[in-house]
């Protein structure tokens, strides 16, 4: 099988074969083949690198680091963002200066691989590269800033993500929320004292993070901020209404955890 050479569409129903049966049935021929792809990557269509690294967790491996390491960085191939997904998938934390180079791409895919990069990468260096992020103009742009850093974890990611919660820049601010959320328990004083906040927004906000925690000892919190917090927002939302959702996510985030606890 060359994926070299013969109709693009033939190459990348073939390419399809060699992921699925990698898939199915763990075939390493098939392994070797898409590796190949990866690997001699200036030898092949753009199109099959991007769809073999689509599903990077199949096959990348140590034999991917320099090539996926050099594709990071090379315009010309155009393809940084699937190599981002590659160096992710493979643990390459080499990549994360380049990874951090990438998060100004005028590109948004590109910026945004390598946002979720960063996040898989865990290497809490990047907090000061990403934090500023939580500000830009673009939402997702804020969206994949916040996820990455909730997924870093530790107190540098934790203390960007509350700078933001505290001096809201922006009337919708979920994607911090739920990912301090990530902070349990750690968040959970925090949270509960931002819930007597004079401002009725990061009341809002702080009972969707405390439903987001799963956390039964914000059950009572919840509740209570039900039947008596009637406030506004700016955006037209009510912190009651907020409690009494954050409540149902709490419920089911238990159920969930509960679920793979009878399974495991």
């Amino acid at each position: 099988m060359d994926l070299r050479s013969g109709p693009l569409e033939e190459r990348e129903e073939q390419l399809y074969q060699l992921l699925d049966r990698l898939r199915e049935h763990g075939d390493e021929t098939a392994a070797a083949a898409v590796r190949t792809v990866v690997r001699d990557y200036q030898d092949y269509h753009r199109s099959l690198y991007t769809r073999a690294l689509n599903q990077a967790e199949l096959f990348v491996d140590e034999s991917l680091r320099a090539p996926l390491l050099a594709a990071l960085t090379d315009t010309r191939y155009n393809c940084q963002a699937w190599a981002a997904i590659g160096c992710a998938a493979g643990g390459f934390t080499e990549a994360v200066p380049a990874l951090v180079y990438l998060v100004d791409d005028h590109d948004w895919n590109v910026r945004e691989q390598a946002m979720r990069a960063l996040g898989r990468l865990g290497d809490a260096t990047v907090v000061p590269a990403l934090a500023p992020l939580l500000g830009d103009p673009q939402e997702y742009t804020r969206q994949h800033a916040a996820d990455a850093l909730g997924e870093i974890g530790g107190p540098e990611a934790l203390d960007a993500l509350w700078h933001e919660f505290e001096h809201r820049r922006f009337a919708r601010i979920g994607y911090v929320a739920s990912n301090l959320a990530r902070f349990t328990p750690e968040v959970m004083p925090r949270l509960e004292q931002a819930i007597t906040s004079p401002d009725p927004n990061q009341r809002y906000w702080a009972a969707i993070a405390l439903g987001s925690t799963g956390d039964e000892r914000a059950a009572p919190t919840l509740e209570h901020l039900m039947a008596t917090d009637h406030a506004a927002t700016v955006f037209d939302g009510r912190v009651d209404v907020a409690a009494k959702k954050a409540l149902r996510t709490l419920r089911r985030i238990q159920t969930a955890i509960a679920a793979r606890s009878a399974a495991g």
